[in-house]
């Protein structure tokens, strides 16, 4: 799964297509809109995306994953537009039979 998109993205849905009976490890990580940055307060933030490069480039980092950990089961998702404090801009998980791949992965 890669998804891009301006919709608030939801974890549970993203990590629920990487699970399967031949996973006993699933990892997810958020990336979130915080607060302060290198000591400046942050109000927002707004991400641009050309939808079809960053498409490109989400399913070449999908495969690099595959082919380095051997791991089938790899979803990213990516939310552009205008995020607020606490927002998820960021979404990416991975289903492995073992818990070492899915991590390093």
């Amino acid at each position: 799964m890669i998804l891009i998109t301006r919709k608030p993205l939801d974890p549970g849905i993203i990590t629920s297509s990487v699970e399967n009976r031949v996973n006993g490890a699933v990892v997810t990580f958020l990336g979130t809109t915080r607060s302060e940055t290198r000591g400046k307060q942050v109000l927002y933030l707004e991400y641009e995306a050309y939808e079809e490069m960053a498409e490109k480039m989400l399913t070449r980092i999908v495969e690099e994953i595959r082919q380095e950990w051997n791991i089938e089961y790899v979803a990213i998702a990516h939310r552009f537009g205008r995020l607020e404090i606490g927002e998820i801009s960021l979404v990416a998980a991975v289903g492995s039979p073992h818990r070492g791949e899915a991590f390093s992965a």
